[in-house]
């Protein structure tokens, strides 16, 4: 229980969530304000600032009970990615890149393999993606 509220990853939401709360209560009554002052449009968004920051609180409580790995558990492993529903490769051919027929693979699919084998290294390497 107390990992869940304490972690770094829950102190990082509480801190988004008690800054954006109020934000979008200032934002609210100020759009009272300008509706009460004759803007039609600002009563729109009187009901649209609330409706943000439930929804804000609903994430929040999302993301402080899930587990932090729960989304990379539920995708599928490379290893099940690239082979089709009877255990084969998706497109039908040999699971091992060859041809259907058992000859030889033909150059798309040792490229297709190549690549393959490029990003499950990159996969494994274990480090961040920078952007340069």
């Amino acid at each position: 229980m107390r990992q869940t509220w304490w972690s770094r990853r829950a102190i990082g939401l509480h801190v988004v969530i008690i800054i954006v709360v109020p934000t979008f209560a200032g934002l609210c009554a100020w759009q009272v304000r300008r509706a009460l002052d004759g803007n039609q449009l600002s009563w729109a968004y009187v009901f649209e600032w609330p409706f943000f920051a439930g929804y804000a609180i609903y994430m929040w409580w999302r993301f402080l009970h899930e587990a932090p790995g729960a989304a990379r558990q539920d995708q599928p492993s490379d290893a099940t990615m690239s082979r089709g529903p009877d255990g084969g490769a998706p497109d039908g051919g040999a699971p091992d890149g060859g041809a259907p027929d058992g000859g030889a693979p033909d150059a798309e699919a040792t490229e297709r393999a190549a690549y393959n084998e490029y990003l499950s290294a990159l996969a494994t390497r274990g480090r961040r993606k920078q952007w340069r």
